[in-house]
């Protein structure tokens, strides 16, 4: 059962439009610098993610495991990750955990990409013996624990999680015990400021928006099995936008301590500089490179992933920006539907518009 639902996933994932709703990058909006003084030779994209240096701000984010199709996918993904010195986290793992006969389709990234940095991947609901088991079967330098409760609930009764109390005690007590950094994931839907104070109160290293933009698992769900049953839920949630800043705004002054990943509908360079400039360390990117994979293979996930890159540098050339960390002090004016739901948030906006207040 669990095969075919992810051999499903990636055959809708290959023919899927992101949304319906957007990411509401489409809201924010840089200010123009016309005097950037800067050459491109200046430009410098490398930052640190959970304690590791990076040399760009991109991350290959959850995608599939547990089938032979995935172990394809996952060698070509890790591949090109190491050639771009960026991080990769591996798709759910619970079925490794279930079935020693399919970690092969996760054990390939480590292969691959020995020294890498590489994200071990299972539900925020098992436990921390579970989530151990899933770093030490790929020697994972960091461990993502997923929320998919939209996705679980779309589900069929005999699939789907039905329980999620404990979740937040649970996270609590895998960060104690874990070797290694903590990313609490969400997939889809955003994580709003209340959540995400309580989830920094763990101690994880870094939380993954996943907003609402992107591949859409309450669709994909409802595409299996009951397509008007999701039908009333295709727009629940947080946009990718939206929930960066509900989440800077929970970190305050912890921000420093806890990294933000940027993922749900990011598709170029223009809307990753927005991200990394709204608060995010690094960019999480999936669907596209499956449809990638299967278009050209690994040569076409790195063409993809690298026109990213090239179109970051051209943003940063453009607002005078050398690095990253000057670029997330450039000013940003939201508007639109997004800024009328983080007013009515209570979150100012203004501390975006007027970062540069000495000129």
């Amino acid at each position: 059962m669990r095969k075919r639902r992810k051999l499903a996933h990636l055959d809708l994932v290959q023919n899927l439009d992101d949304g319906p709703d957007s990411s509401g990058f489409e809201d924010v909006h840089f200010v123009h610098n016309c005097l950037p003084g800067i050459n491109p030779s200046e430009t410098n994209t490398v930052v640190k993610f959970c304690g590791r240096e990076i040399k760009s701000p991109l991350m290959i984010n959850a995608i599939t495991g547990g089938i032979d199709e995935a172990a394809k996918i996952n060698r070509a993904l890790a591949a090109v990750a190491c050639k771009l010195g960026i991080p990769m986290a591996v798709g759910s793992q619970t079925a490794a955990l279930q079935d020693r006969e399919v970690r092969f389709s996760y054990k390939v990234v480590r292969e691959e990409n020995p020294d890498g940095f590489i994200a071990a991947n299972v539900s925020a609901g098992l436990s921390p013996e579970e989530a151990l088991h899933a770093v030490e079967m790929i020697n994972a330098d960091a461990l993502q624990l997923h929320l998919n409760i939209p996705q679980e609930m779309m589900m069929p009764e005999d699939e789907g999680e039905l329980s999620f109390q404990g979740y937040l005690d649970n996270i609590r007590e895998t960060v104690r015990s874990s070797p290694v950094p903590v990313i609490v994931k969400e997939v889809g839907c955003g994580i709003a400021r209340e959540q995400a104070k309580q989830i920094i109160s763990t101690g994880a290293a870094a939380l993954d928006v996943g907003g609402k933009g992107g591949t859409n698992f309450i669709f994909i769900e409802g595409l299996r099995h009951n397509v008007e049953a999701a039908q009333p839920f295709l727009n629940w949630g947080l946009s990718t936008a939206t929930s960066l800043v509900e989440v800077l705004h929970s970190a305050g002054s912890q921000v420093e301590q806890v990294d933000i990943v940027a993922s749900g509908g990011i598709r170029n360079g223009l809307d990753t500089a927005k991200a990394l400039a709204l608060g995010g360390s690094v960019v999480g990117i999936a669907g596209p490179l499956v449809r990638c994979f299967y278009n050209g293979g690994e040569e076409a996930v790195e063409h993809y992933l690298l026109g990213i890159e090239r179109q970051l540098r051209q943003v940063m050339i453009m607002l005078g920006a050398r690095s990253v960390s000057e670029l997330r002090e450039k000013p940003l004016v939201i508007l639109g539907d997004t800024a009328q739901w983080l007013q009515r948030r209570g979150i100012d906006l203004d501390r975006f518009a007027c970062r540069d207040r000495r000129l």
